[in-house]
């Protein structure tokens, strides 16, 4: 009887556990939405993780170590000490006074009149207005061609849209030594192949992050000219716009004949004031487009904060007033950001690495491909610039960012030789950096 006993018992925690694993099979259907499938991995979450853990030199994460400028910093704090109502609600859409100055700066930049209430949606910083773009814009079915290198949210943002990605790459000349990043073309021919009736947007982001390339106004205007042949949207992320060097002009594909009405702009006050923590963004383009974003804005977010709006807003007051000269922080920030990209460059070069000299940005991407490093000890699952990227914060005290991250599967091990730095640092941190690669050159 006993051991009978045993074996009714033994059937029924069985029993009793495999309802309960059905039960968590069922609730896991019930709460699991089938958009996420697939894009939960990210690298930003995986590499900052890393980086905390062993207490690195970060070169990866793309934030200033530095300071904003002392203007907006002041405007700041006059407006979190300024009165009630710069602690409550402001307009959903955006700050007053912020869209009004906005209006008014990028009218002059674009050629075109802006409406400070129709034209612009102020977001939680780019990373909403793109995700608001997508969400807005882009319905079941429809195509989006992303031009890669590419930020990595925009493709699980399109899929969580409904939509469906393609990718045409930046590839570098097939004709001589590839020493900037004016050096990466787009083929005009490969561009239009990926462009079928179902294509709504194509998605460009210049100064490219992270190949730091500044589309030349040839190269927008091909991309301007099939947009209207095929009547698409063009999304432009230029969140890097004011950073741009040797020359290199950044031009808005916005300004460009017919495309203003089918353009959306997306910006940021992080990028633009070097303040990124205050998440402060932007979607610019006709009302007709900008109306769907707005819809998108209200039913997630609904509302910026209103402090950091202000101070944004006194940072474009104060640029409109002195635009094109020397006091104008963006003339400023390039110029302070040009000595630390060359300084970070012959770091590069001294311990043998070729980095690929960034028109604009905030970045800078080296060739691995003739280090020889043991990285037996990592996955061999994985692409070679993360392998390689794992090996150097766990063994040099360094973190970078694997290039592969920015490219699609489908075209991700042709760029897996190379790795993304940051240069938008204190000097103190590009030096540190150095004495790591230093050091790791002589063996030490």
């Amino acid at each position: 009887m006993g051991i009978l006993r045993n074996i009714t018992s033994n059937l029924r925690i069985i029993r009793l556990s495999l309802i309960r694993n059905n039960n968590t099979i069922i609730m896991a259907r019930r709460l699991h939405a089938s958009r996420t499938d697939g894009v939960d991995k990210n690298v930003w979450v995986e590499f900052t993780k890393l980086a905390a853990e062993y207490k690195v030199v970060n070169l990866g994460q793309g934030f200033p170590d530095f300071s904003p400028p002392k203007f907006v910093q002041d405007a700041f704090c006059k407006a979190v000490s300024g009165g009630y109502q710069m602690h409550q609600y402001t307009r959903a859409f955006g700050h007053p006074p912020l869209v009004k100055n906005m209006a008014k700066f990028f009218s002059r930049v674009v050629g075109h009149e802006i409406d400070p209430f129709e034209d612009i949606l102020v977001t939680v910083g780019a990373y909403q207005a793109l995700f608001s773009t997508f969400q807005a814009l882009v319905d079941e079915g429809d195509e989006v061609i992303i031009v890669e290198p590419f930020f990595d949210c925009y493709q699980p943002m399109v899929k969580m849209a409904g939509g469906t990605a393609l990718y045409v790459p930046l590839r570098p000349k097939a004709d001589g030594a590839i020493l900037s990043s004016g050096d990466w073309v787009l083929n005009p021919e490969e561009l239009e192949s990926k462009i079928t009736p179902q294509t709504k947007a194509i998605v460009i982001n210049t100064p490219n992050n992270p190949l730091g390339k500044v589309y030349k106004t040839e190269e927008l205007q091909m991309i301007a000219d099939l947009c209207i042949k095929h009547d698409m949207l063009c999304i432009s992320d230029e969140v890097y716009e004011w950073l741009t060097y040797d020359g290199s002009k950044h031009v808005k594909i916005a300004s460009l004949p017919g495309m203003w009405e089918r353009t959306i702009t997306i910006g940021s006050g992080g990028k633009t004031f070097s303040a990124t923590g205050w998440k402060v963004g932007w979607a610019i383009g006709a009302g007709h487009i900008i109306k769907h974003m707005k819809t998108i804005h209200q039913n997630t977010v609904y509302h910026c904060a209103t402090a950091a709006q202000e101070a944004v807003a006194q940072g474009f007051e104060r640029e409109y007033e002195v635009f094109g000269t020397p006091e104008s922080y963006f003339k400023q920030l390039p110029a302070m950001l040009y000595h630390k990209r060359n300084k970070l460059a012959e770091c590069l070069r001294s311990v043998g690495l070729q980095p690929i000299m960034p028109e604009g940005g905030y970045f800078m991407i080296a060739d691995i491909s003739s280090v020889k490093v043991d990285l037996s000890g990592e996955s061999t699952t994985e692409l070679y610039d993360f392998r390689f990227v794992k090996w150097l914060i766990k063994e040099k005290g360094l973190a970078t960012i694997p290039v592969s991250a920015f490219y699609s599967p489908e075209h991700s091990k042709e760029f897996d030789k190379y790795v993304r730095f940051c240069f938008v640092k204190e000097d103190s941190t590009i030096d540190a950096a150095g004495e790591i690669l230093k050091k790791w050159s002589e063996g030490q």
